[in-house]
């Protein structure tokens, strides 16, 4: 936040309640739906808040139409089921799914606003309250717990009552207001942009090298990115081809910067194809609605989860989720990718090319998968929140890994189901029994190994 000009008063004033439930899950991505539709499902009441017009966060609103592979990476055994799972059978039942087999980059494009409207049926069918356009402002303390949150939207400022509270915001607004500290990172990976242009790869195209030759001539720094097909719609590209760098997306004034810059660096991108792509120009057919955040803040916790623990398949006793996405970390500058995979490769993917390599050397046996432990949701000195998604607790290199969204959907759907526990029993969230806990996602529908 910038250097404030003075201040002003508030008046005190009695806000009214705008509901109560057993759970209030603040942030509505996918991780946020599911932890509140494994709560629903629990028995519990549910509340979810969320800012925007429609659920999804960056699979809709940042048109990243991508899930990773539900496989281990031999693609073998299933490690990944649950709500992704099943939101994945029920689009594919319309058509909105076009499923890829033995890749390590990606398994499903999915149409993001058949998404939309899947997301809606799921919360409406379990009978969780919705509040979109509403912004979770912050928590109200009560003797160290979350008494409420205070949320603000067309019908003014009012609170939102709750035992057991789900920070799913990404950026761990709720969290760091109410008191959880932040792990503090050497840099952020930088956020982008994604757009759908019609005929981007149109004429045998290499954007790669075109981007090489010409971006200084639009303003553009050096970077590197990929695109891929839109399922149903021949000839659309989702190209998420540049980076905004340099700033912190959990900064007020940076986001607005990063959401101007990334639309500029879209129309350099057109403009560049226009003047030197040949052939018919392409057609801008949609904006994302919102910058794709990557990295903001991590949230301390009980346990941080470790690049090691990743690369080296650790198993936890509190496993609540399972991932083989590859370590994906972004340069902060120059458009650089650094892949780690579990069998020991490396990938450094740059402007100019690649570079192959090995992190260890090669070994007879390779961890197929790892896990992310239950401690990594909750930190003890807020007894009455858990947090999800890509803010909970993991070093940098881990972070690479468990930030996409089949990995953080689980986490969504862990969160869920122990504040459901929670909020029966009366307990505080680190008092939740694993075993329990793992237990009830199993008989949910998730792979618990």
């Amino acid at each position: 936040m910038p250097e404030a000009l003075g201040t002003l008063p508030e008046p005190a004033r009695a806000m009214p309640v705008a509901a109560e439930a057993d759970v209030c899950v603040v942030g509505g991505s996918c991780t946020g739906v599911f932890a509140a539709v494994r709560a629903a499902r629990m028995g519990a009441s549910v509340v979810l808040v969320e800012k925007t017009n429609c659920f999804g966060g960056m699979a809709t609103n940042g048109l990243v139409l991508i899930w990773h592979s539900l496989l281990d990476t031999e693609h073998r055994a299933r490690i990944i089921a649950g709500l992704t799972g099943e939101v994945i059978e029920r689009l594919d039942m319309r058509g909105a799914v076009e499923k890829k087999s033995g890749s390590h980059d990606l398994a499903f494009l999915l149409n993001t606003e058949e998404l939309k409207i899947e997301l809606d049926a799921l919360i409406i069918e379990h009978r969780i309250l919705p509040m979109l356009h509403t912004l979770g402002c912050a928590p109200l303390m009560d003797n160290g717990r979350i008494r409420a949150v205070a949320v603000e939207n067309k019908d003014g400022r009012a609170a939102v009552t709750a035992k057991v509270f789900v920070d799913a915001t990404g950026d761990g607004d709720i969290a760091v207001r109410a008191g959880v500290p932040c792990v503090a990172k050497k840099h952020l990976q930088p956020p982008t942009m994604c757009a759908k242009i019609l005929g981007f790869r149109r004429n045998g195209v290499n954007f790669g090298e075109l981007y090489r030759q010409h971006a200084a001539e639009f303003g553009l720094e050096r970077d590197s990115g990929w695109d891929c097909p839109v399922p149903g719609l021949p000839g659309i590209s989702m190209a998420a081809q540049t980076h905004v760098f340099g700033i912190n997306a959990a900064s007020a004034s940076d986001l607005t910067r990063g959401e101007m810059e990334g639309r500029r660096q879209i129309r350099a991108i057109m403009d560049m194809l226009r003047k030197y792509g040949g052939g018919d120009p392409p057609v801008l057919v949609q904006l994302a609605s919102a910058l794709g955040v990557r990295d903001t803040r991590t949230l301390r916790a009980a346990y941080c989860l470790t690049e090691e623990d990743v690369l080296n398949g650790v198993r936890f006793h509190d496993a609540v989720a399972n991932g083989s996405y590859r370590v994906d970390v972004h340069a902060p500058d120059g458009g650089g990718f650094l892949f780690k995979y579990l069998d020991g490769r490396l990938l450094w993917v740059h402007h100019e090319g690649c570079r192959e390599g090995r992190w260890r050397p090669e070994t007879d046996r390779n961890p197929t998968f790892y896990q992310i432990p239950y401690r990594c949701l909750f930190h003890p000195s807020v007894p009455n929140l858990l947090f999800a998604g890509r803010c909970i607790c993991a070093d940098e290199g881990a972070f690479g890994a468990i930030r996409v969204m089949v990995n953080a959907n689980q986490t969504g759907e862990a969160a869920g189901t122990a504040a459901a526990i929670a909020s029966r029993s009366g307990k505080n969230v680190q008092d939740v029994d694993p075993r329990s806990l793992r237990e009830a996602l199993a008989e949910g529908g998730s792979v618990i190994l």
